[in-house]
C-alpha cells in the first residue's frame, strides 16, 4: 500500500434515532464507549494504524460534540500537505438538501476527490466497534484488479436480514448485492452462511466520481451505496468481497478475529460494553500493537479512599478510567468513564457511567447507562423499581435504564478527598 495514494473519507453523519437519548445531544459516532473512548475513535485508529493518513469525516447532524472530540483528538500537526484529518460539515454544495444517502455524502463533495486526486478512495462509517488492519483490504483490492471492493462478515443466513449480503463467486467475485432481504445468497461451498456488507469500501477513484455522477443523475436512485450504486455497478466493474475474518490485526489473538459489533440500539451499546469486564474480553483494549487512540486530558489518577464510617471504596470486576474517586463507594461489574465521583456507601452494578458523572452518598445504581456530567443523588435508586424509572428516565425494552446527563460538566465536586 505503501506505493498506493489512498484518501479516507469517513461518513459520520447519523442520526443514531435507536441509540436515544444518548443521541439526543450528540451524533451516533461521538457516543463515548469504554470509559474514555467515543465510536468513532475505532474508526479514526483503524485508519491511522493502517498508514492512511489523508482523512476527510463528513459530519450532519449534531455534530458538535464530535467536532470537538476530534479537535481535541485527531489534530495532525500541518508539516506535511498529504497529512490531515477535516472534518466536513455538510454545505449543501449540490443543491438544497442534506445528504440523501451514503453515496449522495460522497458526491456533494466530489470536489474533495477531484482536489486530492488519489488512486483509490477508502470509504468507511464511523458506528461499529471493532480493529481492522485497512491496508490488508487495500492490497486484496489491487491483487483481484478490483474497481470496488466490500468488506464482509460472514453470517448465518438467519440473522442476516438487517444488512446488505452479497451472492460471489468461487473468487469472491460479487454477482449480486440484495439490500436487507429475508432471502439471501449462501457463501459457495458454505451452506447456511452468507457475506453481509460492513459498509467499509475501497474504490479506484476515476470510476467513483463516474458512479457518482451517474448515480446523482438518476431521479430514481435513493443515493445510497448499498441499496442503490453497488447493485448497479457489479453490471459494469469488477467488484470483489474482501473476507473481514482473514484480516490479521498485529498484536491480536487469533480466536478473537472477526470481532466487529454494531451498537445501534440500547441493548447492543451495552452488552458491548458489558464485554470489556471479560478476563480475556474479544475486544482487547490493551492492544499497544494497535492502540486504540483518544483525547487525553490532564486530570489525576484514580483514587480509593476510605469513607468516615471507614468503609473503603472498591471496585471488582470492572473498568475504571483516570480521574476517577471512590470515596467509600463500591462498584461491581460496570464500566466508569474519566472523573466520576462515587460518595460513602453509594453501589453500582452491571452498568455504564460516563466522563464527569456525581454518585450521592447511599445512591444504588443498577443495570443502567448513566450519560456525561449526570448527577444522581443521595439516596437515589436506579434501575429496582421498573415503574418509578419510566416515570424519572428512558428504560429500555429490556430494561436498561438510561439516566440523561447534563450539556455542563458539575463545577466542584461536593467532597474534597
Amino acid at each position: 500500500m505503501q506505493h498506493a495514494k489512498v484518501l479516507g473519507i469517513i461518513l459520520a453523519g447519523g442520526k443514531g434515532t435507536r441509540l436515544y437519548p444518548l443521541t439526543k445531544e450528540r451524533s451516533k459516532p461521538a457516543v463515548p464507549f469504554g470509559g474514555k473512548y467515543r465510536i468513532v475513535d475505532f474508526v479514526m485508529s483503524n485508519f491511522v494504524n493502517s498508514g492512511i493518513y489523508s482523512i476527510y469525516v463528513l459530519t450532519q447532524f449534531k455534530s458538535q460534540s464530535l467536532l470537538q472530540h476530534l479537535r481535541d483528538a485527531w489534530q495532525f500537526s500541518n508539516l506535511l500537505n498529504s497529512q490531515f484529518i477535516i472534518p466536513v460539515p455538510a454545505q449543501m454544495r449540490k443543491g438544497e438538501h442534506w445528504y440523501k444517502g451514503t453515496s449522495d455524502a460522497i458526491y456533494q463533495n466530489i470536489h474533495l476527490l477531484e482536489l486530492s486526486r488519489p488512486e483509490m478512495v477508502a470509504v468507511f462509517g464511523a458506528d461499529h466497534i471493532y480493529r481492522m488492519d485497512i491496508s490488508q483490504m487495500v492490497r486484496y483490492h489491487q491483487e483481484k484488479g478490483a474497481k470496488g471492493t466490500v468488506a464482509a462478515l460472514p453470517v448465518r443466513v438467519e440473522e442476516a436480514s438487517q444488512f446488505g449480503t452479497m451472492l460471489v463467486d468461487e473468487d469472491w467475485r460479487i454477482l449480486e448485492f440484495k439490500e436487507k432481504t429475508n432471502d439471501p445468497p449462501e457463501i459457495p461451498g458454505r451452506p447456511g452462511w452468507t457475506l453481509a456488507s460492513m459498509g467499509n469500501y475501497i474504490f479506484d477513484t476515476e470510476v467513483l466520481v463516474q458512479e457518482l455522477r451517474r448515480d446523482a443523475a438518476n431521479p430514481n436512485s435513493g443515493h445510497d451505496f448499498g441499496g442503490n450504486m453497488l447493485p448497479e455497478m457489479i453490471h459494469e466493474h469488477p467488484l470483489y468481497a474482501y473476507d473481514f475474518f482473514s484480516n490479521v490485526v498485529p498484536g491480536e489473538l487469533p480466536e478473537n478475529r472477526g470481532y466487529w459489533r454494531d451498537v445501534g440500539t440500547i441493548e447492543a451499546y451495552y452488552e458491548a460494553n458489558m464485554d470489556l469486564r471479560s478476563v480475556k474480553p474479544a475486544l482487547n483494549l490493551y492492544n499497544y500493537q494497535w492502540p486504540l487512540r483518544t483525547a487525553e486530558y490532564p486530570q489525576g489518577p484514580t483514587k480509593f479512599t476510605f469513607d468516615e464510617d471507614n468503609r473503603r471504596g472498591h471496585a471488582l470486576n470492572s473498568v475504571v478510567s483516570e480521574g476517577c474517586i471512590l470515596a467509600g463507594g463500591e462498584v461491581r461489574n460496570s464500566i466508569l468513564g474519566r472523573r466520576v465521583f462515587i460518595d460513602n456507601g453509594a453501589t453500582i452494578e452491571d452498568s455504564i457511567v460516563m466522563d464527569g458523572c456525581y454518585i450521592g452518598a447511599g445512591a444504588k445504581i443498577r443495570r443502567a447507562i448513566v450519560d456525561k456530567n449526570a448527577r444522581v443523588q443521595a439516596g437515589e435508586r436506579v434501575g429496582f423499581d421498573a415503574k418509578h424509572d419510566r416515570q424519572k428516565h428512558h428504560v429500555s425494552t429490556t430494561g436498561i435504564v438510561v439516566v440523561e446527563g447534563h450539556r455542563s460538566p458539575i463545577p466542584v465536586w461536593p467532597v474534597a478527598v
